[in-house]
């Protein structure tokens, strides 16, 4: 494992150990409200001190994009972290959430990690090396046809402009889909994406620290990731589609045709 992905491991797992040990004390914890429908947690920050703490001990130049800190600059590489992809899932004991860190060199993320500390799976991913799930190589789902496909998204929540396109893109694809999950952690479903969980995925209005680790374990695993134009600039825009070589493509005309609508 390359030295800054066993570091990113590290404080994946130590901030995945402090968010388990308060899942059963949910009703004790302080909870704050950052905008509509967006809520922080004392259990969001003391996550992100403890990734940034591994991460200032092994690379204290390094630049960090992290959803609570902001932005701290640095030099050659920039950490993206959020520390509890999922809050509102984990504020209501809902099992469904993740610790996200990617880090960038440039535009291009070169180290992914995602890992569920509920269900202790972590998913991993060097730019060149594959995709892993714990110790096993993983790969994108085989569907061919969208209508076999399982999709995932995420409703524009933050993004309420978006909500009216999105609703069109909701209804075209779950009318040629298999179904429609909505799980609430993005870096998790495309993890999902990753592993073959799911067939593809499309979400607007996303931060960059929501999909870094999310899109290089989709690319590492033989999928693909674009904005709905088919661009690259994905995590500029916040708007995500992403799926196996069959579905990606599909998903992409589906989600055209809605907004044309």
């Amino acid at each position: 494992m390359h030295p800054l992905l066993n570091t990113a491991v590290k404080a994946a797992r130590r901030a995945g150990t402090l968010i388990v040990r308060y899942v059963d004390q949910i009703d004790r914890i302080d909870i704050q409200e950052k905008g509509r429908n967006d809520f922080v947690s004392e259990v969001d920050h003391a996550a992100e001190d403890a990734i940034v703490s591994v991460i200032r001990h092994a690379y204290p130049g390094h630049a960090i994009l992290a959803e609570e800190s902001g932005s701290t600059p640095g030099d050659d590489y920039e950490w993206v972290v959020d520390p509890l992809d999922g809050t509102t899932n984990f504020l209501h004991g809902f099992p469904q959430f993740s610790v996200s860190i990617a880090i960038r060199k440039a535009t291009q993320i070169e180290h992914a990690v995602v890992f569920d500390p509920l269900r202790n799976e972590l998913f991993t991913a060097s730019r060149g090396g594959g995709a892993h799930l714990d110790d096993r190589r993983i790969r994108v789902s085989r569907v061919m046809h969208m209508k076999d496909a399982l999709i995932g998204t995420g409703f524009p929540f933050k993004a309420l402009s978006h909500l009216d396109e999105w609703i069109s893109m909701f209804r075209d694809i779950l009318l040629r889909s298999s179904g429609v999950r909505r799980a609430g952690s993005a870096a998790l479903d495309l993890a999902y994406v990753a592993c073959g969980r799911f067939d593809g995925f499309w979400e607007l209005g996303l931060s960059p620290w929501d999909m870094a680790a999310g899109c290089l374990l989709i690319q590492e695993s033989g999928g693909l990731v674009s904005d709905p134009d088919g661009r690259q600039d994905f995590l500029a825009t916040g708007n995500i589609v992403a799926g196996n070589a069959h579905v990606h493509p599909e998903l992409l005309r589906l989600i055209r045709t809605a907004v044309d609508h």
